[in-house]
């Protein structure tokens, strides 16, 4: 089985997939403590409330995912997406071992910043590069892409298990630590690997690669964006001052990041659609792809409810105890990981087949099974929140479905959606456009840390209600893209 991929897919493919298994081994290890951590009041922890933990852990998930969009822009303009990939990685790695050091809160702030910068310089670049690798696109890409896809599950479920464990039972530091080894081994990796199996790929700036007319293009490019960050600027004043936003505290600023994230991402889209030189089936693609952000960024907000209102529920009120052993509540994100490993190679395998007979699903097609699955599976919270509010542990089984629906769901949006963004981005926007994937996931990232600061003792008998939120609105935009497939799949031009 292994040879016949290997000769399906270039040897560059599984560079990428381990560069990219060590770097998600880092950040999801640590994201699985990150939220324990700011809550504990009792082993070295933040010891913060509910809803102020939450603001903070959505922050920065949130600005992980917001920096690829600067990160893109440094690729295409001046570093090349190899450079971007390898000094994204460093800045990574450093902000794990500060993160490490037991040094107080400014020290933990300073640690996460430098991780949200680095990230946002490695991720969109290498996904990019994975898209160079199949110029042919169709099914072969698709599948390329679930490969990918199992690499960062795969780091994800070696860094929840070793970094969880570490900061759940020994120390929040060594866990850290744990991930700061785990991205020098991916840039080990990448280093190496990249020399041989990826010459000419992502060396030259593509902004570099231009004509007089693009040069001239360019330059009304960037007017109009100083024009642009000028009125996000004015605006954001007007907002503050006004009283719409108060960033004096962590859900307040959470709250204010996700107005400044929803502007930047119209603004660039308008930028784009109507300055950025496109013929007219470009912009068709385009608004393809303003609408599968639409759909991605619901889809985090609800998915990534693991690492939030999920996570506190595991630690709360789910029944943990196996033997008189106390699983640690971060292994129940686990099951998203491992159950891609165990499925994503089925669906990849299901879209080949189907396209061989004409019967491949379009993408909008897709993306709404996903949404649909996702909804379903916050049903099924419904359903153990109204036994958590009677005071009983409910049984592990709900999440083990719930992150079920959640991974099935995920394999039909998330390495669909990487390569549709590959394949519908004009070439010149490519790694800018694919920051803006990523912006998505900032945002459905801030929307679930702000949806999680609901989830306090306090609060308790409100669960069923939220939960009840999530699931209605998702499905019902799955519904929404359901009927429309037709024409949205009109306009992406002729790509599949």
């Amino acid at each position: 089985m292994s040879a016949q991929i290997s000769q399906k897919h270039p040897t560059g493919l599984y560079v990428l997939f381990f560069a990219e298994m060590w770097e998600r081994f880092s950040y999801y290890g640590m994201r699985a403590i990150l939220l324990l951590f700011l809550l504990d009041a009792v082993r070295g922890g933040m010891g913060m409330n509910a809803g102020e933990a939450a603001a903070i852990y959505g922050l920065y998930t949130a600005s992980v995912y917001l920096l690829t969009l600067p990160g893109g822009w440094l690729a295409d303009n001046i570093l090349g997406q190899k450079k971007a990939i390898w000094y994204g990685g460093i800045v990574i790695m450093l902000g794990h071992i500060i993160l490490a050091i037991p040094g107080g809160s400014t020290l933990f702030f300073l640690g996460l910043t430098t991780v949200a910068v680095g990230t946002g310089l490695l991720k969109p670049n290498i996904s990019s590069i994975v898209g160079e690798l199949y110029p042919e696109g169709g099914a072969r890409r698709d599948a390329a892409f679930s490969i990918f896809y199992m690499g960062i599950n795969l780091g994800s479920f070696l860094g929840i298990a070793i970094v969880g464990y570490l900061g759940e039972r020994v120390s929040w530091h060594m866990g850290f630590g744990a991930a700061a080894i785990g991205m020098l081994l991916g840039l080990i990796v990448f280093r190496y690997g990249s020399a041989r199996y990826l010459k000419g790929m992502g060396d030259v700036p593509p902004a570099r690669i231009a004509t007089a007319e693009s040069d001239a293009q360019n330059g009304a490019n960037k007017r109009l964006g100083y024009f642009f960050i000028g009125a996000l600027v004015v605006l954001l004043i007007v907002l503050q001052t006004s009283g719409v936003l108060d960033m004096t505290t962590a859900q307040g600023l959470a709250k204010g990041a996700g107005v400044i994230i929803v502007i930047i991402s119209a603004s660039y889209f308008l930028f784009i659609l109507f300055a950025g030189g496109l013929t007219r089936v470009e912009q068709y693609r385009v608004v393809v792809l303003i609408i599968l952000f639409l759909a991605i960024a619901l889809f985090w907000a609800g998915y990534e409810q693991a690492g939030t209102s999920l996570q506190i529920f595991a630690e709360r009120h789910t029944q943990r105890v196996i033997g008189g052993w106390e699983v640690p509540s971060s292994w129940f994100q686990n099951f998203q990981p491992t159950f891609v490993l165990l499925f994503a190679p089925v669906l990849a395998s299901l879209w080949i087949y189907l396209s061989s007979k004409n019967l491949n699903p379009s993408i909008p097609v897709k993306f709404a099974a996903g949404l649909i699955l996702l909804g379903l599976s916050f049903f099924v919270m419904v359903a153990a929140s109204n036994i958590a509010v009677t005071g009983q542990l409910a049984s592990p089984l709900f999440l083990t479905f719930t992150y079920f629906l959640h991974t099935i769901g995920e394999l039909c949006v998330s390495p669909v959606g990487l390569s549709s963004y590959t394949k519908l981005a004009p070439k010149r926007y490519v790694s800018q456009l694919m920051g803006i994937w990523f912006v998505g996931a900032s945002l459905g990232n801030l929307i679930a840390g702000i949806f999680a600061g609901g989830f306090d003792e306090e609060n308790i008998m409100q669960m069923p209600a939220l939960f009840n939120q999530v699931a209605i609105i998702t499905t019902v935009f799955g519904f929404i893209l359901l009927i429309f497939w037709k024409p949205i799949k009109g306009w992406m031009g002729g790509i599949s």
